[in-house]
């Protein structure tokens, strides 16, 4: 790597990522419609793709990909038919809908009528029970957060590596700032790659963090919800289609 360039392609490199584009504006509606956690995941998603991107740089997968008009338009098919799939999903996503908790007062009336001995022997009985589902609705929704988020991150990284326009251009941006010089090329495009991955992940998790501030704004109900959810469904159908014409 030419460190005398380096400034520049870090220059290059922020102002690149921040250009309005597929992934930061896929980004930002995420984000306002499921939370920062969720945008700052799937960032971690795009971001893995773009080190994707830069080893097929490296291993000249991406050369042969230009050189490959039925390569290309494969991969830019299947891409769109990805992202029209992740269209229909946030169109269809079901919101859950607020519904009251009278439990915990039905249980506490119940125990008041209850004899002293019924009322040790269900408390202890009752509190067996609720711990047990306790902690099965702990494990569950720890499991379902994790399956969640490997979703999240699964999307984005698919989202990415099946863009062949971004794989294309990383095998004309990185090799810019390389030394011909260099004895080592693959080395210095790997650490320029990782470096634009990092400098992505931070900047789209700062988008993610203020998107996600701004839905507590936006988003008052079930009403809401499904209107950022058909926005993000919108976006995706966009990006979609201009894959498919540019």
């Amino acid at each position: 790597m030419d460190l005398a360039l380096f400034p520049y392609f870090l220059v290059s490199s922020i102002l690149l990522t921040l250009a309005p584009g597929p992934d930061n504006l896929y980004l930002l509606t995420k984000s306002l419609a499921d939370g920062a956690k969720a945008g700052i995941t799937l960032a971690a998603g795009l971001c893995s793709g773009i080190v994707f991107h830069t080893c097929l740089v490296i291993l000249g997968v991406a050369a042969l990909v230009k050189s490959s008009p039925i390569a290309f338009a494969a991969l830019k098919y299947v891409g769109a038919a990805y992202l029209f799939y992740l269209a229909y999903g946030a169109f269809t996503a079901k919101v859950a809908e607020p519904q009251p908790t009278e439990a915990a007062a039905g249980q506490a009336t119940a125990a008041d009528s209850n004899s002293t001995t019924n009322d040790t022997t269900n408390s202890v009985s009752s509190n067996e029970t609720s711990s047990q589902a306790s902690n099965g609705k702990s494990s569950s929704q720890t499991s379902n957060g994790e399956s969640s988020a490997l979703s999240i991150y699964r999307k984005g990284l698919i989202m990415n590596i099946l863009n062949p326009k971004v794989l294309l251009f990383f095998l004309a941006f990185l090799p810019q700032f390389v030394d011909p010089n260099n004895e080592s090329p693959g080395l210095a495009i790997a650490m320029l790659g990782a470096v634009f991955s990092l400098q992505a992940f931070i900047l789209f998790s700062i988008i993610a963090l203020c998107a996600g501030k701004l839905r507590g704004f936006l988003n008052q109900g079930p009403k809401s919800q499904r209107m950022l959810n058909r926005i993000q469904g919108v976006v995706l159908l966009g990006i979609g289609g201009l894959l498919l014409v540019f």
